[in-house]
């Protein structure tokens, strides 16, 4: 059987024989993915050149799933290499002050392009409202990225001030509570800081005129519970503004509540 332009066969390791294909455009190697057939693998290699070399700039919009065979992530990618005139292997599409990151044709992501170079090297995957990279072996939420801890409630904690939840734009987000155990509370023209810590239900710590200190109050709280005796792995804070000094300093002096302070467990009167 005569080869067919751009296919390539390979075989599994049981033994299965399957298709690769891929296409050179200005120098540069690109695969287009592996197919069941020679044929298919042909016609991929066919609409990639087309794409490459149409005329009229297309689209990652423009991806059809009924005349190409061509995979959406392999389509953003070249439309990006044509139109742009830079390779990115992950599914980036550059704007003149952003990009989109395409997970399909309807979940598209914003970003601003200091995030580019984090973002052509890292995959983005998605499980339900959940966004991360794989990182050292680690999953990591993107949110991470933003100083949004994991325990962060959207809304709560922090929202997306266009109210796009795709849009990761720095200027998008707005972090309000940055610490576990805290939250931002409003009163007449007063803000405070609320920190809680929950035992059997919520315990109010106290209230406080800083996230700083509402965070050291709660770090206190936690160290204070686990000396009594309360098994249970409480979450600590890590303080970035303050240095050891200062942290030492308020958490030596900080108020705690005369309910943690004399909290004794049920289960063990």
């Amino acid at each position: 059987m005569k080869k067919l332009p751009g296919v390539f066969s390979s075989r599994r390791k049981n033994g299965t024989l399957y298709y690769r294909s891929s296409v050179t455009y200005q120098g540069k190697h690109i695969s287009l993915g592996s197919f069941q057939n020679a044929e298919e693998a042909h016609l991929a290699y066919s609409q990639a050149l087309s794409l490459l070399h149409s005329p009229i700039p297309l689209m990652p919009g423009d991806h059809s799933p009924k005349n190409t065979v061509l995979p959406f992530t392999k389509w953003v990618i070249l439309t990006n290499y044509k139109n742009n005139g830079l390779y990115i292997k992950t599914p980036i599409y550059l704007h003149k002050k952003f990009f989109h990151y395409y997970l399909s044709p309807q979940d598209v992501l914003t970003f601003d392009t200091d995030d580019l170079f984090y973002y052509s090297s890292h995959s983005i995957m998605r499980r339900g409202n959940h966004l991360f990279v794989a990182d050292y072996g680690m999953q990591v939420n993107i949110l991470s990225r933003y100083g949004i801890k994991n325990f962060a409630v959207p809304g709560r904690d922090y929202v997306f001030i266009n109210g796009d939840q795709r849009d990761f734009r720095y200027s998008n987000i707005q972090v309000i509570n940055a610490y576990h155990g805290v939250s931002r509370e409003k009163q007449g023209n007063s803000v405070y800081y609320l920190a809680k810590i929950h035992i059997n239900g919520d315990y109010i710590i106290g209230r406080y005129h800083t996230p700083a200190l509402a965070a050291t109050a709660y770090n206190k709280a936690a160290d204070i519970l686990n000396e009594k005796g309360i098994e249970k792995n409480f979450p600590r804070n890590y303080i970035e503004e303050l240095s050891s000094e200062d942290y030492n300093r308020l958490y030596s002096t900080v108020m705690i509540s005369e309910r943690i302070l004399n909290y004794a467990d049920p289960l063990r009167r």
